[in-house]
C-alpha cells in the first residue's frame, strides 16, 4: 500500500450507494482498492445532507492516498442512475424521491469530475474488469441484494439502450399480477421474488397459508428476514428449505428469458443472497434449464462472483473514471 500511494500515478474513487448502505474507495488503475470504507444511506431523509456526510467520509481517504490532486475523478454507481445525464430517477430503494441531480452534486462538493451510472452496471463493470466475467464479452450481471439489480454486457459493451436505463431486468413482470412491489406500484415483477426483501414476503406467506411447522413461527414478522430464513434451511428446516426452492424457481424462470433474450456466456450473480449457495442456485440452475428452449440448454453457465461484495461495485464505479478524457 505504501508503494501504491507514493506513486504518481492518478488514482480514482468508486463510490456505490445502494438502498441501505454507501460503500466507497479509492483505487487504482490496476483494480487495487488502496484504502476503503462506508456509512449508512437510509439515515439521510434529505439528499444535501447526505451529500455533505458523503464528503465527510471521503475526505480522510483521499488525503490519507496523496490528496485531491492525486485524483482523476468520481465514479458513482446508484440505483436508477443514467449515465448519459448524471441524474438518479425515480429510484424506489432510495429515501429520495423524484429526479436528482447525482453527478452535479457530487462534483460540487468534492470539485473533481463525475461519472455515473447504474448500480448494477458499476458491478458488471467491476466483473468484466476483475472478476468471475474477466475476458467475457457477453454476460448478464444479477445482483440479489435488497432489490435486483443488472447489467447487460453484449459485445463486449454495456447496454445502455437510447435513454441510459436498458438492463432493469428486476423489474421485468415474471408472474403477471403476482405480488405487489411497493417501491414503483408493479405486480409481479421479479424483484418482488428474488431479492432478500421478496425472500422475507415469500416466508410470511407461507407462514400465512400453511400448519408445516417451523422454526420460523418462532421469529415476529417485524424481525423476519432472508438470514433468519437461512439459518433455518441450514437447520434442516422444510419450510425455510421450500422458500429457497420457490425463490430458485422464479429466478430460474427469469433467467431462462434473460438468456434466450442476449444469449450470454455466463450469468454472474452478486450480492447477499447468494450466500445461500445451493440452496438457492440448484434450483435456480434446475428451473433456468427447464425453462430454455433446446439451442439455449446447457451453454450458459450460473457463476456467483467472486469478488468481496464490498469491493465489485466501488471497483466497477472507478472503472468509469478511467474513461474520463
Amino acid at each position: 500500500m505504501s508503494k501504491a500511494t507514493t506513486s504518481v500515478e492518478p488514482l480514482a474513487i468508486g463510490i456505490d450507494i445502494g438502498g441501505t448502505g454507501t460503500k466507497f474507495g479509492i483505487v487504482d488503475r490496476l483494480g487495487n482498492l488502496l484504502f476503503s470504507s462506508e456509512m449508512s444511506t437510509r439515515n439521510h431523509t434529505e439528499l444535501e445532507d447526505y451529500i455533505d456526510d458523503l464528503y465527510n467520509n471521503v475526505a480522510p481517504l483521499i488525503e490519507k492516498a496523496g490528496g485531491v490532486g492525486r485524483m482523476k475523478g468520481i465514479g458513482l454507481g446508484a440505483p436508477n442512475g443514467n449515465y448519459y445525464s448524471g441524474t438518479v430517477e425515480y429510484a424506489p430503494n432510495l429515501p429520495w424521491k423524484g429526479i436528482l441531480p447525482l453527478a452535479k452534486l457530487v462534483e460540487n462538493k468534492f470539485s473533481l469530475p463525475v461519472v455515473l451510472t447504474n448500480d448494477a452496471n458499476a458491478a458488471a463493470l467491476g466483473e468484466m474488469m476483475y472478476g468471475a466475467a474477466k475476458g467475457m464479452k457477453d454476460f448478464i450481471m444479477i445482483t440479489l441484494g435488497t432489490g435486483v439489480g443488472s447489467g447487460i454486457v453484449a459485445n463486449g459493451k454495456l447496454i445502455y439502450g437510447h435513454d441510459g436505463f436498458a438492463g432493469e431486468l428486476g423489474h421485468t413482470i415474471i408472474i403477471p399480477d403476482g405480488r405487489l412491489h411497493e417501491g414503483t406500484g408493479k405486480k409481479g415483477s421479479l424483484e418482488s421474488y428474488a431479492s432478500a426483501t421478496g425472500v422475507r414476503y415469500t416466508a410470511l406467506e407461507m407462514l400465512a397459508k400453511t400448519k408445516t411447522p417451523s422454526l420460523l413461527r418462532k421469529i415476529s414478522k417485524e424481525s423476519m428476514d432472508s438470514k433468519k430464513v437461512y439459518d433455518a434451511a441450514i437447520a434442516g428446516d422444510p419450510l425455510a428449505k421450500e422458500i429457497f426452492e420457490y425463490t430458485g424457481k422464479i429466478l430460474g424462470m427469469a433467467l431462462a428469458n434473460f438468456v434466450m433474450f442476449s444469449s450470454p456466456e455466463a450469468i454472474v450473480l452478486f450480492g447477499g443472497l447468494t450466500k445461500a449457495g445451493d440452496l438457492l442456485l440448484k434450483p435456480t440452475k434446475e428451473h433456468m434449464e427447464d425453462n430454455l428452449i433446446q439451442v439455449f440448454q446447457n451453454k450458459v453457465k450460473i457463476l456467483v462472483s467472486h469478488l468481496k461484495e464490498s469491493d465489485a461495485a466501488i471497483l466497477g464505479a472507478s472503472a468509469l473514471v478511467w474513461e474520463l478524457k
